[in-house]
């Protein structure tokens, strides 16, 4: 049985995995900027899911199909996440630096099909097994293992998750501090870096830090403009943001604001996880669908556990 949201929230384990996964998602897009730039806010994300989602079903009715550019307007406008000249411009783009590419053999001049580049599919398969290594640990399962071991399978997989992405109010509507980052250009790998950089002090646990009250984390964040300079962001976009994001409590400075150590608040780690265990459950119930015995003993056995 797929995962369910609230069981991953109460894995105690999960603040760990969670850390993990960010960091594994920042190395990623380290490694491959340009082609995770369909990523970097929540509209281009989420009409990046779209789009591929109808990619791969096009591909399975009729191999080679590829897609059309105003196929894709018609589903950002569908699912009312942008207009269609915001979803022109956004397929021009992945053109432009070869995250999409057109298919070589097709016969239509001017309604010529395209398919995301071999970087790109090679980049979502990355960003799944990653996923899928946090279920793993959180319950025994062997989901990244079976992925490793059938790939193609991607294609089918994908499609379930974008659903399931696209229907959820908590993906599509995050609340306070993870709506703030999310709308603004890379914003989700700034969170990922403060969650991933987040300093327990020695005998400190996840759970022991929310247990005790504490109410916030120490980060290795010292300087807005060593974090903008490290993520390659606007400093001056990047400050507002954090600016913003103290007013409302959710971060702060140890001392000299911008010269100490930065903090985030349980509070913030809490959207942060909520927003992860929503994500997980997605991925997870999608996966269940392709695969079967690859799932652990399952997350409410492994919280009693």
């Amino acid at each position: 049985m797929a995962v369910n949201a609230n069981h991953v929230l109460a894995h105690p384990a999960l603040g760990a995995c969670a850390r993990s996964q960010a960091q594994a998602l920042l190395l990623l897009h380290q490694a491959s900027p340009r082609v995770a730039s369909p990523f970097a806010t929540q509209q281009r994300w989420l009409m990046s899911q779209a789009a591929l989602a109808q990619y791969f079903r096009n591909e399975t009715s009729e191999p080679g199909s590829g897609l059309l550019a105003e196929r894709v307007g018609e589903l950002v406008v569908r699912h009312d996440l942008a207009s269609r000249n915001t979803a022109a411009a956004f397929v021009n783009e992945m053109l432009k630096y070869d995250i999409l590419r057109h298919i070589a053999c097709s016969q239509h001049k001017r309604r010529r099909p395209f398919e995301p580049s071999p970087s790109t599919l090679a980049l979502l398969l990355q960003w799944l097994a990653i996923h899928l290594t946090t279920l793993d640990a959180l319950d025994g399962g062997q989901r990244s293992a079976a992925l490793s071991a059938q790939p193609a399978l991607l294609g089918a997989i994908q499609p379930l998750i974008a659903d399931g992405l696209l229907a959820s109010r908590e993906v599509r509507q995050p609340d306070k501090t993870f709506s703030l980052f999310t709308w603004v250009n890379d914003g989700g790998v700034v969170m990922d870096r403060l969650i991933a950089r987040c300093r327990l002090e020695e005998g400190e646990t996840e759970t022991g830090i929310v247990e005790a009250g504490l109410g916030r984390v120490t980060t290795d964040v010292t300087s807005v403009s060593g974090l903008a300079r490290r993520l390659n962001l606007s400093r001056t976009q990047l400050g507002r943001k954090l600016a913003t994001a103290e007013a409302m409590g959710s971060i702060g400075w140890n001392g000299t604001r911008g010269r100490s150590p930065l903090w985030i608040s349980d509070g913030f780690r809490r959207e942060y996880h909520a927003a992860q265990a929503v994500k997980l459950a997605i991925i997870d119930a999608a996966f269940e669908a392709c695969f079967e015995g690859a799932h652990g003993p399952g997350l409410s056995n492994a919280i009693s556990a």
